[in-house]
């Protein structure tokens, strides 16, 4: 069997690793950035750090920021139109997931405009080029897609989430400073630290895990699980050591797939506008539970990472829940909520059960679901 793995071409971490951003954009002959970044962090403050560094080194930009939180496709055909205005020659996305999101698909879309039509874009597309350089700066500690070659995009019209996986969309660098992230509140350090955490969780049992990427979702779980609580009280090195684990998360999902965990919380947040990382967060225990016949001793070594003592001498049946009970405990420490009560209406339990089927990230999963399965995990928790 053949294995593929893909990676930036480079990568920064730590402190004041942003002003590295002009180093390379000298290097590589660039003239003028494209920033794509979401409106409340310009408004915060957040991408000045970002353009302070450009405007130091005297390197041109032009600002983009019609970006939602769940990115739409009226989000990527405007900005595509704005990219061209603005004879940029590569893209600088600042923030979480909705930034870099937006930002791969407006650098897909110039350099390949047969795929003018976003919807074109979803699933595997056939694209011939690679995207228009992209350097990604997270600031949030989550969504690792500064590091992936999946991004989402939610088709309004239809209220549901597209979900495009591209080897030619991974940005060429990646910047993960964790003084970008030290603004963000508490309620979204958890949520994204969670999101995390179920990339790394579900990386290690998917149906496409190996032992490379093994060791990349073993060790996020582990930093996420003894980090998270301090990086929510926002201290320093709780700071720090999420934005590693999360990229480290990136580095092995992005190449070995996801499951239905993330094909649940899609379809919650093209119709709910929920959170990606609190969908995540309360779906994930429910559907360890269900998986757990599925992963043989995977179990085991979760709960050993994020600190059970005794899972040598348990059983199968118990480091299985054990694993579960930790990942409760953790979500329930950071104040995520238990269940879905608050966010689906029983009526629409039918649409979002259809649509998680028919996401991209389910034919991951390491048990064989159905319609009627993913419907009873949904009622299960309102």
């Amino acid at each position: 069997m053949v294995n593929r793995f893909i990676l930036n071409e480079t990568s920064y971490h730590g402190a004041g690793s942003i002003k590295e951003i002009a180093n390379e954009a000298q290097q590589r002959g660039f003239k003028k950035a494209f920033i794509c970044s979401d409106p409340d962090l310009v408004e915060l403050g957040v991408s000045k750090k970002v353009l302070d560094v450009l405007e130091e080194n005297k390197l041109a930009y032009q600002l983009y920021s019609n970006i939602k939180p769940n990115p739409t496709i009226e989000n990527v055909q405007s900005g595509v139109a704005a990219y061209k205005e603005a004879e940029a020659d590569y893209i600088i996305a600042i923030g979480g997931g909705s930034s870099m999101d937006t930002a791969k698909a407006i650098g897909i879309i110039i350099n390949n405009p047969e795929f003018a039509d976003v919807k074109s874009l979803e699933g595997v597309a056939d694209t011939k080029n690679k995207a228009v350089p992209i350097i990604a700066v997270p600031t949030t500690a989550g969504t690792a897609a500064e590091v992936t070659i999946n991004y989402v995009i939610t088709d309004v019209e239809n209220n549901r989430k597209m979900v495009c996986v591209d080897p030619h969309d991974i940005p060429v660098i990646a910047v993960v400073d964790p003084e970008m992230m030290s603004t963000m509140p508490k309620g979204l350090t958890a949520a994204t630290g969670m999101d995390a955490l179920t990339h790394a969780i579900e990386g290690y049992i998917t149906a496409g895990a190996w032992e490379l990427s093994d060791m990349f979702h073993l060790k996020a779980i582990e930093i996420i699980a003894r980090s998270l609580r301090s990086a929510v009280k926002n201290e320093a090195q709780g700071r720090e050591d999420m934005a590693l684990a999360q990229y480290i998360a990136g580095m092995g999902f992005s190449n070995v797939g996801l499951g239905i965990v993330h094909s649940m919380a899609h379809p919650l947040g093209a119709l709910y506008d929920t959170p990606h990382g609190i969908a995540n967060a309360i779906i994930l225990p429910a559907v360890m539970e269900y998986n757990a016949e599925a992963t043989g001793d995977k179990y085991k070594y979760i709960a050993q990472v994020m600190g059970v003592e005794g899972t040598e001498e348990m059983s199968q049946a118990e480091y299985r829940q054990a694993a579960v009970e930790a990942v409760r405990k953790l979500a329930a420490d950071v104040n995520i909520p238990a269940d879905l009560s608050e966010i689906v209406k029983e009526e629409d339990i039918k649409f979002l059960a259809k649509s998680a089927y028919e996401d991209a990230c389910r034919p991951g999963n390491p048990k064989e679901t159905s319609v009627e399965d993913i419907s009873e995990l949904y009622k299960s928790l309102i």
